[in-house]
């Protein structure tokens, strides 16, 4: 650590399609991502889901169906360990729609893109947990409209969740860290900017390098399984946790 963490201190973490990356699941903007092989444009915008709605089901099943094969790493589940040994503020906000934060145990989180394994339903809005498949010809338990349910994701041009939750506590974090992102996605690439400028120390976990290195004030480089792990232990060792 390159400055002092005292235990009163509060932690935002962001986390990012890297991260997930050596459970086996597919990022998105690498050279052989999800993007390299699907346009965006057909199965993660509203007018994607317009045109075709069938399509898009069916891609959001498939990634549902990945779920089943794969589980938490060693990067999960530190920070998972961070939370629940950490006596001062906490929040990690993930821009993946995978379960492997949760099951590794993280409560205190805000799926900022959605969930994958819930459905919305566009009639009534009720939300609900979904482990199957979905399709055009399936009605809404809850109102009982056909063909109203929606993955619960959030597309390209949509707002992303719970803003007013992750922007108040950037705002009152001392230690913001992200990890396994591009940095290049808005509003989230912006994230460091707006801690940073409320006096938060920064730093970057990732396999590499991001576009907003820059912008942190300290970066670690590697395997989110190695980084991640080692950073958490450094953290609760700086903090007299260990």
């Amino acid at each position: 650590m390159q400055v002092k963490i005292r235990r009163s201190d509060s932690i935002v973490v962001l986390t990012g399609a890297g991260i997930s990356r050596e459970s086996g699941l597919d990022t998105f903007r690498d050279a052989d991502g999800v993007w390299a092989r699907v346009r965006l444009e057909d199965v993660a915008t509203p007018e994607g889901y317009a045109r075709d709605p069938e399509r898009v089901h069916a891609f959001y099943n498939a990634r549902r169906a990945a779920l089943e094969t794969v589980t938490p790493n060693a990067a999960h589940q530190a920070l998972a360990a961070l939370e629940a040994r950490w006596p001062g503020n906490f929040l990690l906000v993930t821009q993946n729609i995978d379960d492997l934060h949760d099951r590794a145990g993280s409560r205190k989180l805000v799926p900022m893109h959605g969930e994958l394994l819930k459905a919305r339903c566009t009639a009534c809005g009720d939300l609900l947990p979904w482990t199957g498949d979905l399709s055009t010809g399936m009605a809404c338990p809850h109102c009982l409209r056909q063909g109203t349910l929606r993955p619960h994701v959030v597309w390209f041009g949509e707002m992303p969740l719970e803003m007013e939750r992750i922007y108040a506590a950037l705002a009152d974090c001392d230690l913001f860290l992200s990890i396994g992102t591009s940095g290049n996605v808005y509003p989230a690439a912006g994230f460091v900017a707006e801690a940073s400028g409320h006096g938060a120390h920064s730093v970057e976990l990732n396999l590499e390098r991001s576009q907003g290195a820059h912008l942190f004030a300290e970066g670690r480089y590697g395997p989110a399984t190695q980084v991640v792990p080692a950073f958490v232990r450094d953290l609760l060792a700086a903090a007299g946790l260990d």
